[in-house]
């Protein structure tokens, strides 16, 4: 029981860091549904392993009626997890998380049927994130993939395919950002060199051009 109220301080202290509109524990414990949910897992979790499973499972949906919030205690979660806002946040059955992850509201880990070679229903169903992901809200991750550790996933990405670690992932279907690749600006400024020049600036030049020409003639 000590390792457990040392995890859920280590959620409070979570919420504290990484939430500007939260300064104190009272806050947190008296406000925060997200570790409301969190807490509430906890004690649901230790439940499922000790065979209580019918209690555990009465007592998430009661608190998916209470914070909006639905968490299977069968899910493994890391320490340090926190939930900013948190309605409408899924996590499924066999979804494993490591620590210091943060999730935003909308945020689904769901789960998809994957059969082995041999035709069997495989248990595992749901995603795994490693340490240090950040999920944006709305973003939906499913299947039984891995998310690697210091892995940022954009608001309303869907995730299919497992992420290694330290990148950026965004869009429908997600997809990696390069940060090493610089994009370059959209609109140049007069005095660039011609092959940097933004194509809609270049055909406007060339209609300024042709307008000063026709003018030309005309007073001659």
């Amino acid at each position: 029981m000590i390792s457990k109220f040392k995890i859920i301080l280590q959620d409070i202290s979570a919420v504290i860091s990484r939430d500007p509109a939260t300064s104190s524990k009272f806050q947190v414990i008296l406000l925060s549904s997200g570790f409301h949910a969190v807490t509430a897992y906890r004690l649901n979790h230790w439940l499922w392993c000790k065979g209580f499973r019918l209690t555990a499972r009465t007592l998430s949906q009661f608190m998916r009626f209470l914070t909006g919030i639905e968490i299977h205690p069968a899910a493994k979660i890391g320490s340090g997890f926190f939930i900013d806002h948190g309605m409408g946040v899924v996590i499924g059955e066999t979804s494993e998380i490591g620590n210091n992850v943060t999730i935003y509201h909308g945020v689904t880990l769901g789960g998809t049927t994957v059969f082995d070679e041999s035709g069997k229903q495989v248990q595992k169903r749901h995603p795994t994130l490693k340490d240090n992901v950040v999920i944006g809200a709305g973003a939906k991750i499913l299947g039984p993939i891995i998310i690697g550790s210091n892995v940022k996933i954009g608001a309303n990405a869907v995730i299919l395919k497992d992420v290694a670690d330290n990148q950026t992932v965004v869009g429908v279907p997600g997809r990696v950002v390069d940060k090493k690749k610089k994009q370059k600006p959209q609109f140049m400024a007069y005095g660039a060199s011609a092959q940097d020049i933004d194509p809609l600036e270049k055909k406007l030049k060339e209609l300024e051009k042709e307008i000063a020409e026709l003018k030309n003639k005309k007073i001659k």
